[in-house]
């Protein structure tokens, strides 16, 4: 059977038209696409590159798409076809990996850390949810870890954050689960970078995700501000000095090398970020993502 062409104005099965390229990465695309009912939605179409790995994902994402929560992003469909899975979801704005460009190329300063707060206090409660050992998969009550918690991963619909990209979650019922060390290096907890995967990975991945926000590093040092691309368990003690002190205690508790001594849940962690800071009036600038139909005001960008 001949390869589906994913390119503007292309059907690749009846009833989905493609608008436009929205991201791409190593082994998926993500597009702007018309439904059948003439709705604008987004359509990700990721290359299956081995049955087992494949059925895995799709089984995983399938599992997902039975969740309801406000915080994370709709799973209208999920399709297997020759050489793709392909997962029709609700349309987002654009990332908060948008959001930072969008503020670095306006005020050269990553956004206000009252407006990262808020976004992260939203993205805290919908991994809580998806962490929380409450849902059933394979005849078990198992909590789902999603092993990419990043700013590309968190996405805006209007002014809602939703947490998106379940390709690589994992199901775990018990402390401390087998992985095979999938997903982003920089973001990756050190048990992911060891081989494994425990209740609270997501957490640190959501720590280091913080920091990236409010300060546009990474508390990890690379060579010449690049991603690390190689897994490590022996990385260097994070380096938190572009926040204020009662944010670096914060975060180091969430990352903490033993899994344990992390906080107990995202939102504990983001409440006492919270308390770190008395939030006052500021005035207001306005960013446009790239996919958003509007503008919408956003706090100006100031460091504190």
């Amino acid at each position: 059977m001949s390869r589906i062409r994913l390119e503007v104005g292309s059907e690749p099965f009846p009833g989905l038209k493609l608008l436009q390229l929205r991201g791409r990465g190593g082994f998926a695309e993500v597009w702007e696409a018309l439904d059948q009912h003439g709705r604008r939605i987004a359509v990700k179409f990721m290359e299956t590159r081995n049955s087992a790995s494949s059925v895995k994902e799709m089984r995983i994402i399938q599992a997902i798409q039975k969740l309801s929560h406000r915080y994370l992003l709709r799973i209208n469909h999920v399709w297997s076809i020759p050489q793709y899975i392909v997962v029709a979801m609700e349309l987002a704005d654009g990332s908060l990996l948008d959001l930072m460009d969008a503020y670095l190329t306006e005020f050269r300063l990553p956004p206000a850390p009252e407006l990262v707060l808020r976004y992260m206090r939203q993205a805290a409660e919908g991994l809580d949810f998806l962490n929380a050992r409450q849902h059933q998969f394979d005849g078990r009550t198992v909590s789902f870890i999603h092993c990419d918690v990043k700013p590309s991963n968190l996405l805006l619909v209007g002014d809602t954050l939703k947490l998106a990209d379940f390709g690589l979650a994992t199901s775990t019922d018990g402390r401390l689960t087998a992985y095979d060390r999938a997903g982003t290096p920089d973001f990756a907890a050190p048990e992911v970078h060891g081989g494994g995967l425990a209740d609270t990975s997501d957490q640190y991945s959501f720590a280091v995700t913080y920091y990236y926000l409010r300060t546009g590093k990474l508390p990890f040092p690379t060579p010449a501000g690049r991603f690390q691309r190689a897994y490590s368990v022996n990385r260097r003690e994070p380096d938190l000095s572009g926040v204020r002190p009662g944010e670096r205690w914060v975060l180091q508790r969430a990352l903490e090398l033993d899994p344990t001594a992390r906080w107990p849940s995202c939102a504990a962690m983001m409440a006492a970020l919270t308390d770190t800071f008395k939030v006052s009036g500021r005035s207001a600038h306005t960013i446009k993502l790239p996919g958003a139909s509007t503008e919408t005001p956003k706090p100006a960008p100031t460091r504190g």
